[in-house]
């Protein structure tokens, strides 16, 4: 708490120290495996913090215009590029900011294909990598929201709807379907995606195992995680392996700070009313669903808080904005919360920074960082015109 008292909230603070350690972790991770570990901007994309991943990593991985031209310009570096629609307006300057073009479908790749050869062609010095997007169908993540392979699915090829021999220009497979997964769920995937697509993989050049790939988390198996990843390679040997996971680059490595603002009660239930939302600034904890750890409080099941007393200290946690589900619960503290009071509610970096809105006109919290020498940044801080400058 010391370390925060001087940071105006609400605010996003990363922590460089332990930023630091998820990258150690990912770099050591992809020189033992042999494999290139690219971040996926989906998931974080401060770029004021891209200095620090330069030491540890080359690529980044992008899903639109936005973020293809935010790896160029402020990575440095091409993106590998995915995105389920490219549109004629925006494939130009998709082209000149990748390094590697993943079609969702093959009308896409028919589409645009002829543009990259022509680009390729004026561009011998930055040739461009075409690949497709294939589905396992196959994949345990149970929230149907954040599963790429649910039945019905917008996204991929299934293995029956690929021609024996490749189009020309496909060098390379994408598939994704994980989420905060593990290295054994993992395991099971590829079982998957060998059975139904292996018999292409000769003809491919790279193939991208997604994101979702938690390795970062503590109870990951990060050895046997490079033991399956060695394994690809020793079957075979001629393809480069690529994994662009998102949140395990800044999984644990900052708190959401708040201040509670007023404390209401109805029917016994205490809320403590907080300056941020979960609907603009959290929406995975309501879309998840998932209660985020409060610091120095404990989390209980949602259910025990029509029963909780006074003196059990027991409260929701409201957003600012005036939707009615803008709320989680509960948590206990040790403690009666006090108006003007500071809450840090944990490992609020990866996704949710990426995902905040301005609904109800609320603004983003401000985001920096805190070096390791104990010294505070502060990236931004956001004024009505940021509001304003949305509105129209």
């Amino acid at each position: 708490m010391t370390a925060y008292k001087n940071i105006p909230t609400p605010c996003y603070v990363m922590e460089e120290e332990k930023l630091r350690r998820n990258l150690s972790l990912i770099q050591s991770v992809a020189k033992r495996a042999e494999v290139e570990i690219i971040l996926a901007f989906k998931a974080f994309a401060l770029w004021k913090s891209f200095g620090i991943f330069r030491e540890y990593i080359s690529h980044t991985t992008a899903s639109s215009l936005y973020e293809a031209r935010l790896a160029f310009e402020e990575f440095g570096s091409p993106a590998h590029t995915y995105s389920p629609a490219y549109t004629d307006q925006d494939f130009p300057t998709i082209m000149a900011c990748s390094s590697h073009i993943t079609f969702n479908s093959f009308s896409q790749y028919q589409h645009f294909y002829p543009q990259v050869q022509e680009y390729n062609a004026a561009h011998p010095e930055k040739m461009i990598s075409c690949g497709v997007r294939v589905n396992p169908e196959y994949s345990e993540v149970e929230v149907e929201l954040y599963n790429p392979c649910a039945p019905g699915t917008r996204f991929g090829v299934i293995f029956e709807q690929l021609p024996e021999q490749l189009p020309a220009g496909i060098e390379g497979f994408h598939c994704h379907c994980h989420c905060e997964s593990s290295s054994y769920e993992l395991e099971r995937s590829l079982q998957h995606i060998e059975a139904r697509f292996g018999k292409w993989f000769k003809q491919i050049k790279w193939l991208n195992l997604g994101g979702g790939h938690l390795m970062t988390r503590k109870d990951y198996d990060t050895e046997h995680l490079i033991n399956l990843l060695k394994g690809i390679h020793e079957r075979y040997p001629h393809l480069r392996v690529i994994l662009e996971p998102g949140s395990a680059f800044a999984w644990q490595t900052g708190p959401l700070l708040a201040n509670v603002v007023d404390v209401v009660e109805n029917h016994g239930i205490r809320t403590a009313i907080l300056n941020v939302s979960f609907t603009c600034h959290m929406p995975d904890c309501l879309e998840m669903p998932y209660q985020p750890v409060v610091r120095g409080a404990k989390t209980l099941d949602a259910e025990v808080i029509k029963t909780a007393k006074p003196e059990d200290h027991i409260y929701r946690l409201g957003g600012n904005s005036c939707l009615s589900g803008d709320y989680m619960g509960c948590w206990q503290f040790d403690h009666e919360l006090q108006i003007g009071e500071m809450l840090i509610l944990e490992d609020m970096i990866h996704y949710t920074t990426v995902k905040t809105n301005m609904f109800n006109g609320i603004s983003h919290p401000s985001i920096g960082i805190l070096h390791t020498d104990g010294e505070f940044e502060l990236y931004r801080q956001y004024q009505y015109e940021d509001y304003r400058n949305r509105m129209c």
